[in-house]
């Protein structure tokens, strides 16, 4: 689901990987549907390598958005400040570490879902499947 998914420091919103270049990678952004190049200067991170610290550990990205879209039942995330923001997320993940996820990092994951969300680009279902698929191997 998140695999192409980037996030490109000092640029808004998500962007899909669409080509590799020599010195670049081509992406398109999901805000604007505009195609550029980003180079290997810039501090590109893909959705699926991306995690949230816990108390006890670390929770990937995905397992948190699919945590949002079952609160949400598929629906957008309003407009959240302060300590709803922080409500909010602490029912979405109860262990998250309070020192070490900033408030700016929750507003961005909650971007990210509905951005992700707009774009029809959150399917869990495809994930079970492979899961599945992998049980009926052993």
């Amino acid at each position: 689901m998140l695999k192409g998914i980037l996030s490109i420091s000092g640029q808004p919103g998500l962007f899909k990987l669409v080509a590799e270049a020599k010195s670049s990678i081509i992406v398109e952004s999901l805000l604007t549907g505009k195609r550029q190049p980003a180079y290997s200067t810039s501090k590109i991170s893909s959705l699926e390598d991306i995690a949230i610290f816990t108390q006890t550990g670390e929770v990937a990205l995905k397992e948190v958005l699919k945590s949002i879209a079952e609160k949400q039942n598929g629906a957008e995330v309003g407009k959240l400040e302060g300590n709803a923001l922080k409500a909010y997320f602490g029912e979405v993940l109860p262990e998250y570490d309070q020192d070490r996820v900033y408030t700016s990092d929750m507003k961005k994951v909650i971007q990210w879902y509905n951005l992700l969300l707009k774009n029809d680009l959150l399917n869990f279902d495809e994930e079970a499947e492979v899961e599945e698929t992998k049980d009926e191997e052993k």
